[in-house]
């Protein structure tokens, strides 16, 4: 049974929502990602995937494309998820923070720490 699907979010474009309810602390996604060395992040950086990659490894300096719903999480200040980085299982993994209801959109908070509010690097509307 899927429990996740890519919608229209009606204003920030794609984005990922829950096909059922999710409890605090479910396992949302496992995403496999696609390391790459940290001498191709400069060619990244001038492509449409500039806005999609994580930083992976241990020093977080190498690009990592996540594959799956991975790289379609919207982002919040006041995130319904968290994601971890799986550097053994080459994933990163998607946990709810609270109870997801079917049809919520699921957003994370993309500087890692769901309660960080440093600003990204793009406008955010909240």
């Amino acid at each position: 049974m899927q429990k996740i699907s890519v919608q229209d979010t009606g204003k920030y474009g794609r984005g990922v929502f829950a096909l059922c309810d999710f409890e605090e602390g479910d396992l949302i996604e496992s995403a496999p990602v696609i390391a790459l060395p940290k001498s191709e992040r400069k060619y990244i950086k001038k492509t449409m995937l500039s806005d999609y990659f994580f930083n992976w490894g241990k020093k977080r300096k190498n690009p990592a494309i996540a594959l799956g719903y991975g790289s379609l999480y919207n982002h919040s200040y006041t995130p319904n998820a968290k994601f971890i980085v799986n550097l053994s299982e080459n994933a990163i993994d998607f946990y709810s923070l609270r109870k997801i209801r079917k049809g919520e959109e699921i957003t994370v908070n993309y500087n890692g720490d769901p309660t960080d509010k440093t600003n990204v690097w793009f406008e955010v509307i909240d």
